[in-house]
């Protein structure tokens, strides 16, 4: 019975001795382990942006004229009302003075017709009050008229002239105050017509004098110039770019997040940014409603917008929180990462082997994955790429 025991023990410990040999092997201080732990994941969406100005006003001529004179160079810092270039405004200017002579002669026409109108109405309402003087002259004669003539003193036909003179002076009473009433309606609509004139006017002059003062090119904040249209002598057409002011010392982020993301994006939402090795927080600010490309573009405000860290142009990697996971298992976040999905990891079980895994990860953050399935808390997790052994179910280590 011993002679078969002896031997079959003799062949297990060669199969394993072999099948040992068959696995590949490597010094375990060349690998790079991360351990899989519990705690909180909060879970966001990877976008992609660039750090640029708070804001940035771009500066364009509101007239077709020609640069004179240039007061600044880009990289200058201008403080508000300062001039940046002097403009050829001749003709402008020509034409602000034959507005502003139009606007004083429609004024004086205004005038002319307000004095005129009431002048002439003056005159109705007196002569309105001599033939109310009249009509009650009048009706007294034809009142005493009518006494005479009942005493026998007087004839039927003086008191028939008389009520004759008497009412026709009424219905030159009654015309007289129909024309004041009409005459003065008449007057009133060419005087509002007058005054729209003159207001038409006014405000063809107020315009020209914002452009004239446009057209003066001053900074309209205190700013860095970052683009300044210095063609001395060349002509520039209305609505042509003259330049362009900064603020360099405050800034945002514009950035661009995938179509099939853009469900996670709200105003307000918490963003995690990182600027080199640099890790800022904001929110976001804007987002445009419509994707170009697949792309989605948004704003996000700094918390701190003046970190020195900041630089115009500089590329920001961005993460838009829109879940938490309380108590999830989670592996730290690394360039292995390449969205939720299937991974394969190696695992040391503390046998002196590393063990394949399948692992499902979810979503992460710039910190923490989340593990969906294949990994326990505690366990260390090789975070050196070994793609080249995925087809194999073990690696020693040495």
């Amino acid at each position: 019975m011993l002679r078969v025991i002896v031997p079959a023990i003799l062949i297990i410990a060669v199969a394993v001795i072999g099948i040992s040999s068959l696995a590949p092997s490597m010094k375990k201080s060349s690998l790079d382990f991360m351990t899989t732990d519990k705690g909180t994941v909060e879970t966001s969406a990877d976008a992609s942006g660039k750090v640029v100005p708070a804001y940035e006003l771009t500066i364009t001529s509101p007239v077709s004229t020609k640069i004179l004179e240039i007061y600044c160079h880009e990289g200058d810092v201008v403080e508000q009302g300062q001039s940046l270039m002097k403009l050829d405004l001749a003709s402008e200017e020509t034409e602000l003075q034959k507005l502003a002579d139009q606007t004083l002669m429609r004024r004086y026409d205004t005038e002319q017709t307000v004095l005129a109108s009431k002048t002439y109405l003056t005159n109705l309402e007196m002569q309105i009050k001599a033939k109310e003087m009249s009509v009650a002259r009048l009706k007294t004669e034809t009142a005493n008229e009518k006494r005479l003539d009942s005493i026998g003193s007087g004839t039927g036909d003086r008191v028939r002239e008389a009520e004759l003179a008497y009412q026709t002076a009424v219905l030159e009473l009654e015309q007289l105050k129909k024309q004041l009433h009409n005459e003065t309606l008449s007057h009133a609509a060419s005087r509002k017509s007058k005054e729209l004139e003159e207001g038409i006017t006014a405000k063809n002059l107020a315009e020209m004098r914002r452009t004239l003062d446009d057209a003066r090119v001053k900074a309209p904040a205190n700013a860095t110039v970052t683009y300044l249209n210095s063609s001395l002598g060349t002509s520039i057409s209305a609505g042509e770019r003259l330049a362009i002011l900064s603020d360099l010392n405050h800034f945002k982020i514009s950035a661009q997040i995938a179509e099939s993301n853009a469900d996670k994006l709200a105003l307000g939402a918490e963003v995690n940014i990182r600027v080199g090795k640099q890790l800022m927080h904001g929110k976001i600010g804007t987002i445009t409603p419509q994707s170009n490309n697949g792309i989605v573009s948004f704003t996000v405000l700094l918390d701190n917008d003046s970190d020195p860290h900041l630089q115009s142009g500089r590329r920001a990697e961005i993460n838009v929180l829109f879940d938490i996971r309380e108590n999830a298992t989670r592996i730290p976040n690394g360039t292995y990462y390449h969205g939720p999905g299937s991974y394969i990891f190696f695992v040391d079980n503390g046998d002196g082997y590393l063990e394949r895994r399948d692992v499902v990860l979810g979503d992460g953050n710039f910190d923490f994955i989340e593990v969906k399935s294949g990994l326990s808390p505690g366990e260390k997790v090789v975070r050196t790429d070994l793609e080249k052994y995925q087809n194999k179910k073990r690696i020693k280590l040495k």
